[in-house]
Order: C-alpha cells, then structure tokens, then sequence
C-alpha cells in the first residue's frame, strides 16, 4: 500500500534526478562551445604563423597575431587550413602577410651619372660644337669649372670631334685632385692674330694642381704651321750646333727654306706659344695622346713634381723651327718612357733646376737629339744632377745625346748616365759644348756652368758629321767623363767628315772606342779643386 509520504519521496527524487540532468546538458554544452571557439582560434593562429614563419622574421609573425586576434569571429569551412577572419559586420578583414623581399639587383654603372653626383662632364654638355670652326673656348672652361668642384672628376673630350679651341688656362690651386682629362677627340688651335693679342708663351696650360692626368686617344694640333712660315722669313735663333756641320760643295743648304702659302698675308705674333705646358703641379701624368704641329715646344713642364710621360706621340716637320718635343725645366722625379718623339729641335730637353729624371725606352728622330741644356745663359745660375737616359732609338737627328751651357754662367751638371744608345746617321752623336751660343755672336767669359761626372756606355751605331765633340771650358774643364762600349761608324753623305775632338775634357776609357778617342785626357786637372769651389747647387 502506498501511503502519502512514500508518494512525496518519489516525487522529491524524481525533482532532483531532473536537476541533474538539466546541469550536466548545461555544462557539457558550455564546455563543447568553449572548446569549438578555442580549436578554432588556435588552429587560424598556428596556420598563419607556419605561413609567415617560412617568410618572415620570427618577431614579424608575433605582431601579426597580437594585432589581429582580438578582432576576428571565425566562421570555418570545410577543407581549409586557415580562414582568413571577417570583422563585426561580415566584410573579410584583409591580413596579407609581407611580401618575401628579394635582395636588389646591382645597379649598372651609370654611362652619365646625374647631375647632382656627377663626376664627368662633358663639353659637349657645355655648349661645344666639336665643327672644327665654332669656337668652343668657354664650353672648355664652363666644363673644367664644374669638373674643377669635384674630386677624381673627368672632363670628357669626346671622339669624332674637331673642337677649335683658343688659349686656355685650367688653373688651379682650389681645384680638387686627380683630376682626368679624358683627351679622345681632336683640339685645334687658331691661327688668327686676334687670338693671340700681342703675343703668350702658352696654348693649353694645367696650373698649380695636385693630381692631374692627360690621357686617350685624341690630338692637341697647333696648326705651327703660319708661325714656322713667319720664323724663316726672319732672323729666328738657331742651335748653335749647326756650326759644326759643313755641307759637300755646298750641297745642303743651312736653312732650307719653307713654301710659304698664299694665305699668310698677316704677321702672327713674335711671342710662339708652347702647346701643352704644366707649371707647379704635383703627380702629373700625360699618356696615350699625340701632341702635333705646336708653334714652339710640344709638351712643357716647369715647376712640377712627380712627372709620368708614357705611350705619348709627339710629331712635327724636322725643319719646323725650335719645336722641342718634350721640355722639362725645375722640375722633380720625372720618367719618360715608350714614347714617340718626332720634331724640329730636341727630342727632350732638360734645363735647369731638373734632377732625379729618368728617360727609357724612347724613340727620337728627326730632331736635335737628347739634350741636357742650354745652362748658364746671359751669367745665369744653373743645376741639373741625376739624369739618366737609356734605351733610345735615334734616326736621322742633328745630336744623340748632348750637354750644352753658355759661357759667362754658374753652377754644375753632375751625375748624368747615357746608356744603350742606338744611332743610325746621326750627325753628332755625343756632344758636350760649353761654348754655346744661338747667336751671330757671344761675348766671351771665364765663367761657366761645370761638368762632372758624366758616363757614356754602349753608344753604338752609325754618324755623319763628327763621332765625339767634346768642348770644355778653359776654367772650369770637364772632369770624371766615363767612356765604355762605344761604337760609332762613318757612314758618307753630303757633309765633311771629322775625328773625334776633346779640349779640356779629363776622365777614363774603360773600353775600347771605335774610333779610337784618343784626345780624352786621362785622370783629372790639376786644378780640380776650383770645381768644388764653383759648386752652389748643394
């Protein structure tokens, strides 16, 4: 029998079996929904990051995660790895991860860099025509001011060009260094007298600069030509060397005389123009370019220090009056070497103030020789010391190698080597003449520039005037002349012929000479003493 309080217990137990069951759907409930949220979010997260990670920097991902996790609510689908999350209102929020960065490739080198870090400058750029007619003057000058700015700039002479260029200074001594003249295109000088005023002893002139070089292909052309024409209608200076050369029957004329064109009805100035000169310059090289035609000398450096010369070609008539290939003057540590030299007067002339110079490996001809001098003139001070020359070629020049000083001058040349000298008809391969003088007539002195110290060796080839003129000063003789391995033959064209001639020459030969040279007095002067005397070059 059932009563009332067995009912009210059944019933209380069936109220809390309920409860319990209602908690537990609840609570599973909850649990499965906070388990679905956290699979998804960990599963989105660790997705990216694997996709970033093989691209990006660890730190890139872990600010990727922090910026985007709080704002997504993500609806997953099916076969999908990551889905990218949407914000509060449906629309996809972007999350591109970065782009994986290439390195850069190298940049090519510029043919013309731009303006503001521009290193080569161009005269065409600077308003240069290059018709050989335009003048292009202040182009050349607008171009070296802007390349003057700039260190290690170019200035570009470009090739297929004429540029007809008047008298021009590159000057320093507020330009930056090294400094290239990139010369491939051609330069003409003018051959107007209204160009040249009354008269300048330069063309082209580098100036008080510290780094410069010369180079290429092209040509500097000084148009000598109307200005050789006017020399042989006056009384122009000649080497006084000539006077040893004595034409057959009067069969070579001393001043063979040049065509002069119908168009030189103008006189140019007196004053002839150098065409390339460098003056107080440091570290100056000029290669590969061929300098031709200039009215006086060709190449010119005074006052400069640390000189290169190289692959350099040099041309002019060996008729074209005082036409010095090289000319080198108070300047320091020089070499000259595999270049050309074809002109009117001396292959290279050395003159005072010059030492530690070093020249090899050249050719010369026509022309005046190798000459060390003229010294001394009008009772002036001269000093040259350490001079070599070696492995030359001459061919058909007036002197090989040479010392010329005027009388009445002070000072020495001392420590001078010739070596390997190949001549072929040269008329006067060695000289020494310490009476020299370009005039009709000199005035006579006691004083002279002395001569110490000088050694020939291997000198060999052919002559045809006179082998070996030695002509020392009375006072002041030439002392320690060295000879070996000369070798010189007479080869009969149209002039006398001589022996060798010394006076007041003392040294040694330490070989035989053909010809003998028997005329080298041998030891030293008694008065030697007066040379030690003379010498203010220490």
């Amino acid at each position: 029998m059932i009563t009332r309080e067995s009912l009210r217990l059944r019933s209380i137990t069936m109220m809390i079996l309920v409860t319990i069951l209602v908690w537990s759907t609840t609570l599973e409930t909850c649990i499965a929904r906070r388990g679905r949220h956290w699979r998804h979010h960990h599963s989105s997260s660790s997705s990216l990051s694997d996709s970033l990670s093989s691209k990006k920097p660890k730190s890139h991902v872990n600010n990727h995660n922090n910026s985007h996790s709080h704002k997504s609510k993500p609806k997953p689908k099916p076969k999908m790895k990551t889905q990218p999350p949407k914000s509060s209102d449906g629309s996809p929020v972007v999350s591109q991860p970065p782009q994986v960065q290439q390195p850069p490739p190298p940049s090519p080198l510029p043919l013309k860099p731009v303006d503001g870090d521009s290193q080569e400058f161009n005269v065409l750029d600077f308003g240069a025509k290059g018709d050989g007619m335009s003048d292009d003057t202040e182009a050349f000058e607008a171009a070296w001011a802007s390349a003057c700015k700039v260190e290690a700039s170019t200035m570009i002479i470009p090739p297929d060009y004429i540029f007809l260029v008047g008298p021009i200074s590159f000057s320093g001594p507020y330009c930056q260094g090294n400094i290239v003249f990139q010369l491939d295109g051609m330069i003409v000088a003018p051959t107007d007298t209204e160009s040249w005023g009354g008269g300048l002893m330069w063309w082209i002139e580098f100036t008080k600069l510290k780094g410069i070089t010369i180079q290429g292909k092209g040509v500097i052309d000084g148009r000598g030509t109307v200005w050789w024409q006017q020399d042989y209608l006056s009384d122009y200076p000649i080497d006084d060397d000539f006077k040893l050369i004595v034409p057959l029957n009067n069969s070579v004329q001393e001043r063979p005389p040049m065509p002069i064109r119908s168009e030189l009805n103008w006189r140019m100035p007196s004053i002839k123009p150098t065409a390339l000169r460098f003056y107080g310059s440091i570290d100056v090289t000029v290669t590969g370019i061929t300098i031709q035609n200039s009215p006086q000398c060709h190449l010119k450096f005074d006052n400069c220090v640390q000189v290169l010369v190289h692959d350099v070609n040099v041309s002019s008539p060996g008729d074209s009056p005082n036409t010095d290939g090289i000319h080198l003057q108070n300047t320091k540590d020089v070499m000259i070497h595999t270049t050309t030299l074809a002109c009117g007067d001396d292959c290279i002339s050395i003159q005072t103030g010059c030492s530690n110079v070093y020249v090899h490996n050249v050719n010369c001809g026509p022309g005046h020789g190798i000459s060390i001098g003229s010294l001394g003139k009008d009772s002036t001070k001269a000093c040259v010391s350490n001079i070599t020359v070696r492995d030359v070629v001459m061919h058909n020049t007036m002197t090989g190698v040479r010392i010329k000083t005027w009388q009445g001058g002070i000072g020495s040349v001392k420590g001078i080597l010739f070596s390997n000298i190949q001549l072929t008809e040269v008329q006067l391969p060695i000289v020494i003449d310490q009476f020299y003088c370009d005039h009709s007539k000199c005035m006579n002195h006691t004083s002279a520039v002395s001569v110490e110290g000088v050694t020939y060796e291997k000198i060999r080839g052919t002559y045809t005037v006179k082998p070996v003129h030695f002509a020392c000063s009375d006072s002041f003789p030439c002392i320690d002349v060295q000879l070996s391995g000369i070798e010189l033959k007479p080869v009969q064209l149209q002039y006398h012929m001589y022996d060798p001639f010394c006076w007041k020459t003392f040294g040694e030969l330490n070989s035989a000479t053909v010809p003998p040279i028997d005329c080298l007095q041998i030891g030293k002067p008694a008065r030697n003493g007066v040379h030690s005397d003379h010498d203010i070059c220490l």
